[in-house]
C-alpha cells in the first residue's frame, strides 16, 4: 500500500491509525502554520507544500503503524526535529507520551515551540542543543527523519538507548545501503520496513544491542 493523495493520508491517520478529533485539529493546524512559516524559513521543500498531509504528516505517523505492535511505553527522542517531523506529529498522536524535541538550530526551535503552543500539546520539550551535547539518558524510542547517515546517527546516538529501545528512522531510498553499511562492530536486530508513503523508501526500524568487541567473530545480525 501506498499513500498518494491528501485525502488517502487523513483517510488512513482516521481510520487504520485511529486518530480522534482532537489530534486531527491539531494535525490540520501544524499543516495551516507551516505553510505560512515557510515563507519566512525553509522548512520543507515548496514544492511537497501541496502534499503536507502525505509527504510530511503520514510519513511522521506512519512510524507508529511500522513499529507492528512493537512500540514500548515511555519518553520518545526525535533528534534533528526541523520542521516537527516526525516530533509534532508524534506528539499529536500520542499526547501522554513525552517527546523531546531536538534542533541544533536557534530557529527552528523557535519554530517548534510556537507550532507546540498553537496544538496546545503539553507532552513536548525543545531543546537548542548538538546531539554531542545532550546529557546522558535513555528513552524508550529514538526517531530521527533526514538527520544523519545511520553510521554517523548511531555512533552520536546510542548513548541514549537501551536494548529495549525501540529506533524508528526513515530513511529514503537508501535504506537498505545504509543498514548494509552500518560496521559490524554494532550488535542490532534492525531491518527495513517500506515507506506508506513513498515504494522507493525504508524505514529502518529495530534495537541495538550494543557494540561487539573487535575481536569477536560471528554473522552478522
Amino acid at each position: 500500500m501506498t499513500i498518494r493523495t491528501e485525502a488517502e493520508a487523513q483517510a488512513w491517520l482516521r481510520d487504520e491509525l485511529g486518530a480522534d478529533d482532537l489530534a486531527m485539529k491539531r494535525l490540520t493546524r501544524l499543516a495551516t502554520m507551516l505553510v505560512d512559516e515557510n515563507e519566512r524559513q525553509n522548512l520543507v521543500a515548496r514544492g511537497t507544500l501541496s502534499q503536507i498531509w502525505q509527504r510530511h504528516i503520514v510519513d511522521s505517523a506512519q512510524l507508529l503503524s511500522v513499529s507492528r505492535g512493537t512500540l514500548p511505553a515511555g519518553p520518545w527522542l526525535d533528534l534533528g526535529t526541523g520542521a516537527g517531523f516526525p516530533g509534532l506529529v508524534i506528539a499529536a498522536l500520542q499526547p501522554d507520551r513525552p517527546i523531546a524535541l531536538i534542533d541544533s538550530r536557534r530557529l527552528r526551535t523557535e519554530w517548534l515551540e510556537r507550532a507546540g503552543q498553537a496544538m496546545e500539546l503539553s507532552n513536548i520539550r525543545v531543546e537548542l542543543a548538538r546531539v554531542e551535547d545532550l546529557p546522558t539518558a535513555t528513552y524508550a524510542v529514538i526517531s530521527a527523519r533526514a538527520f544523519a547517515p545511520l553510521d554517523k546517527l548511531i555512533a552520536l546516538s546510542a548513548r541514549f538507548s537501551t536494548p529495549d529501545t525501540l529506533w524508528l528512522l526513515p530513511k529514503g531510498a537508501k535504506a537498505q545501503h545504509e543498514l548494509k553499511m552500518l560496521p559490524e562492530t554494532w550488535s542490532h536486530m534492525f531491518h527495513v520496513e517500506q515507506s506508506l508513503t513513498d515504494a522507493d523508501a525504508g524505514v529502518i526500524v529495530g534495537r541495538l544491542l550494543g557494540q561487539v568487541a573487535r575481536s569477536e567473530k560471528g554473522p552478522r545480525r
